[in-house]
């Protein structure tokens, strides 16, 4: 599925997790893909924080030249730790503003390992997908199998005839950066030393 750009510049949102603790794997995509990102010229935009999986996303692009654009809640700037160097910081009102705000940036998904935030974030974009209210692609990056239940899930209800088949097509699933970037299809990406 190809991205279709709505201004000048590529943007993806990814939604991922803001703990720290969390399996090595995750980290370790986290840095590869906001590497990836910023290598091709794509804008990444987070929840802007500064821990967690958000935090090893961000400074691996910016690290690598990349515009990163962050929207926090004004109530989670130290809950969270917002990030104080990203090209753009967005300061809203809610968690409801966030994820609009952060869907309005944005030309497609990549949703990573997270908690409740990330899965909410996720099927927010999926939900009005499903409405007809934006056509922007949605890609689990599915580390480490952290998404096998939940793809079991989908698959579940689709065959139990509570998602369409048309709407479960609306998250896609790739095992790696390279894979979950070549599914976009506008992206010619191959990692390094290919």
């Amino acid at each position: 599925m190809a991205i279709k750009r709505h201004d000048a510049k590529l943007r993806i949102c990814v939604f991922c997790g803001s703990r720290s603790s969390v399996d090595v794997r995750y980290q370790e995509a986290a840095a590869e893909l906001g590497g990836a990102l910023a290598d091709h010229g794509i804008g990444l935009v987070y929840g802007g924080s500064a821990a967690g999986l958000m935090g090893i996303l961000a400074n691996a692009a910016l690290e690598h030249g990349g515009s990163v654009t962050g929207v926090v809640p004004q109530f989670l700037v130290k809950t969270e730790t917002a990030h104080e160097a990203l090209t753009e910081l967005r300061t809203v009102t809610s968690l409801a503003e966030r994820k609009s705000t952060m869907s309005d940036l944005s030309d497609a998904f990549i949703v990573m390992p997270g908690g409740f935030g990330t899965m909410d974030e996720m099927f927010e974009v999926l939900c009005e997908a499903q409405l007809g209210l934006h056509s922007k692609p949605c890609v689990l990056l599915n580390v480490g199998n952290f998404f096998q239940h939940l793809i079991a899930f989908l698959d579940h209800a689709t065959s139990q005839g509570l998602i369409s088949i048309s709407h479960r097509a609306l998250v896609m699933d790739a095992v790696s950066v390279c894979e979950t970037l070549a599914t976009f299809g506008s992206i010619d990406w191959q990692p390094e030393g290919m």
